[in-house]
């Protein structure tokens, strides 16, 4: 049986801390004196991690870091909130950073702060957000970044030349002891840019140890919301195209972002309209 491997974001972050809170802070001075986990929370999320660091310029502060699959429409209330809970938590100043893994719906717009406005109150919390797919996978090997090894293969250029990436990202986690439990990680990510079997022939794959990863699971979830949102997409279209024929593709287009929640609502509207103008206001609305 193979061996459990802890490959979530505290590990990574771990692998060396103080190059991970210089990188995401945008300051070489910084350090990382202890990290701390999100114990603050009514319930343990595997994706946030707090880093106590110092600077020279202001002292001691907590790094928030959330690691995210995809980014969703609640993640800027979860970011104030988490921001708010951890200085609560530690008294200390608290820096909130978004890491965002893979690319989210062309729908989705990604945000870098949460604003409300209610009866004349005011709530606003800034957070710096890091898309991984933007980052030079060149930068990895530089600086170096050993928590962002097994990431790689998504990073910018990780896909352009994927293979030569995806060994030599392979070779610096065999190098070390303390990096290659990341092998699984990082064969995972190679599978959106590269084949299954050529995966398979370049690195040992053990999806044993793979699906001890939070992200593993979280993916798993995503495919099976994403077939039952497909499903019900496709059958509205169905729905729409025997009562009105032809359906302009932006019509499809308006349909890819949403929810099935929404989707079986639009259902009823597409069975009860009288036209396809009609349908078309409700979902511009």
């Amino acid at each position: 049986m193979a061996k459990a491997a802890d490959i979530g974001s505290k590990r990574l972050i771990n692998l060396a801390p103080d190059a991970w809170v210089q990188w995401v802070t945008q300051r070489p001075e910084v350090v990382a004196k202890e990290i701390i986990g999100s114990e603050f929370h009514w319930i343990s999320r595997e994706t946030d991690v707090l880093v106590k660091a110092y600077s020279t310029t202001h002292g001691d502060f907590i790094v928030l870091n959330e690691l995210q699959l995809r980014y969703t429409t609640q993640m800027p209330l979860r970011m104030r909130a988490d921001a708010a809970l951890a200085q609560e938590r530690y008294r200390l100043p608290t820096y909130p950073v978004l890491i965002n893994i893979l690319p989210p719906p062309s729908s989705l717009t990604i945000v870098n702060s949460y604003e409300q406005e209610f009866l004349g109150l005011r709530a606003i919390q800034d957070y710096r957000v890091i898309n991984l797919w933007e980052i030079d996978a060149e930068i990895v090997f530089e600086q170096p970044l050993p928590s962002l090894l097994p990431f790689v293969p998504i990073l910018r250029g990780g896909g352009e030349v994927s293979v030569s990436v995806v060994q030599r990202a392979l070779q610096a986690l065999r190098a070390d002891a303390q990096l290659n439990q990341l092998e699984s990680l990082l064969a995972f990510f190679a599978s959106f840019v590269l084949d299954t079997p050529l995966v398979q022939q370049i690195m040992r794959w053990d999806m044993a140890v793979l699906r001890e990863s939070p992200w593993y699971q979280e993916i798993l979830t995503e495919g099976e919301e994403r077939g039952l949102q497909q499903g019900v997409r496709r059958q509205l279209i169905r729905v729409l195209r025997r009562r009105f024929g032809e359906i302009p593709q932006e019509v499809e287009a308006k349909l890819e972002g949403e929810s099935v929640e929404q989707l079986e609502t639009l259902m009823d509207s597409a069975i009860a309209v009288s036209s396809l103008e009609e349908f078309i206001t409700i979902i511009s609305a």
